[in-house]
């Protein structure tokens, strides 16, 4: 396990590796008001087939928040960054939410250097009431800071029955969140508009989403799915936004063969 901070442009990412050197990489990506420690309980399941390089969002974790806005453009150019930094020619690939969206954009602008996907509870478009939640998210931490937030963000990520320990992990981890990453990132959501591009990846995309998110509903996912060229759709029942950190093992059970056909055909 190594620790590094990479810079892409001027700004300094908080990168991780874990896992042997000569398996697959698995780039891993966290959504919007998490960092790289929302994949805590996957890092010993994951390593078993691939070498793990995961970071912190820029604005997240102990990577520099910028002034907002950010773009998808950006957070793309993020991850090429650190694969350059590590000399990763190609690699798969796993975002929720935020990180997933960010993961479509990666396999739609660099397909050469993206093998397999994995998309959790994420979107590929901006409809109307999705651009109003983010508004109304940035107004509510512009008056109160990242405290105003935490609550909804809770129930939007987890379902009632989600162990204390994790709705605590996560709670300090939106606290930790700079508000101006939050919002820059926040701003890129609002102008993302991947779906009508989904039909030109290339690569394999495994859909994965709980049964229980509003935020990205399954039915949005499933027609994700119809338009990629190759892909999978599981979903979680049970379980909201943030399934990998409510039930590890589930997750696991849900992208096991997949990340142990990572470098076989569908």
């Amino acid at each position: 396990m190594t620790h590094s901070i990479v810079h892409s442009g001027d700004v300094g990412l908080a990168v991780r590796v874990d896992g042997e050197a000569g398996k697959p990489w698995l780039l891993v990506s966290n959504s919007l008001g998490a960092d790289m420690g929302m994949w805590d309980g996957q890092i010993d399941f994951l390593t078993r087939t691939h070498r793990v390089l995961r970071y912190d969002t820029r604005g997240h974790g102990g990577s520099e928040a910028p002034p907002p806005p950010y773009n998808f453009d950006m957070l793309v150019a993020d991850m090429i960054a650190i694969l350059d930094h590590f000399e990763v020619e190609q690699t798969d690939v796993m975002g929720l939410s935020l990180g997933g969206m960010t993961a479509l954009g990666l396999g739609l602008d660099h397909p050469q250097r993206v093998g397999r996907m994995i998309v959790c509870d994420a979107r590929a478009d901006a409809p109307a009431p999705f651009v109003q939640s983010w508004d109304q998210r940035i107004a509510a931490i512009n008056e109160g800071g990242m405290e105003a937030v935490v609550a909804g963000t809770l129930e939007r990520w987890f379902t009632p029955s989600c162990p204390q320990e994790v709705i605590d992990k996560a709670a300090a981890m939106i606290r930790e969140t700079s508000p101006d990453g939050y919002i820059g990132c926040a701003h890129a959501l609002k102008e993302l508009d991947y779906l009508k591009d989904l039909g030109k990846l290339r690569a394999p995309v495994l859909y994965v989403v709980g049964s229980d998110d509003l935020g990205a509903p399954k039915d949005a996912m499933a027609e994700m799915a119809e338009r990629t060229p190759v892909a999978e759709f599981k979903i979680l029942d049970g379980l909201a936004h943030v399934p990998n950190m409510e039930d590890s093992e589930a997750f696991a059970g849900a992208i096991g063969p997949w990340l142990a056909d990572a470098r076989g055909q569908m």
